[in-house]
């Protein structure tokens, strides 16, 4: 395999199915891939869980000969095609790749810190004021609580509480 005919190339895997496809990559045909991961706490009705998806659903980044290699990383398990437009299959630069990977260090996963911002609106998750919304009066990131203004009892209350007993606004909670 001639080094000139390696690319990078964008490929399409089935539907949650990066990692596998990844794997397979990997594994199966000793392709060098990158499937950059994210991962963040996120406060469900049930408390603090940890997720981690595809920073790019449906999508991975891989180095083959496209000509020796292309047909079996197609019939890959968990991939469905190579991203392409009409005929031409797009290559990725490898400044790109190197920047990205550069970025993801060896893990391939970023972290993602949660962030709440004064001034905001936010459902309570848990605790005895679950379901109840709150404006955010100050953000203690040392200790990763935050000051909350409640109404309840008759008035406006502040309270303090765990950072990650806020519900992200805009956002349904998927695993009540």
């Amino acid at each position: 395999m001639s080094e000139d005919a390696m690319a990078w190339y964008v490929v399409r895997s089935q539907p949650k199915r990066e990692r596998l496809a990844a794997s397979s990559l990997r594994e199966a045909l000793g392709i060098e891939v990158v499937c950059p991961i994210v991962k963040y706490q996120k406060v469900t009705r049930r408390g603090k869980v940890w997720w981690s998806e595809a920073m790019f659903p449906g999508y991975l980044f891989a180095r083959f000969d496209r000509s020796q290699d292309g047909r079996a990383v197609q019939y890959a398990q968990g991939v469905l095609t190579l991203v392409q437009f009409g005929d031409y299959v797009p290559a990725l630069s490898d400044s790109f790749m190197r920047s990205l990977k550069d970025e993801l260090g060896d893990t391939e996963e970023v972290e993602i810190a949660h962030s709440v911002e004064a001034g905001e609106s936010y459902e309570i998750a848990g605790g005895p004021l679950m379901g109840e919304m709150g404006e955010v009066v100050e953000v203690l990131p040392a200790r990763e609580r935050v000051r909350l203004l409640v109404e309840f009892i008759g008035g406006e209350r502040e309270v303090e509480l765990d950072i990650y007993s806020l519900l992200l606004p805009g956002r349904p909670d998927d695993a009540s």
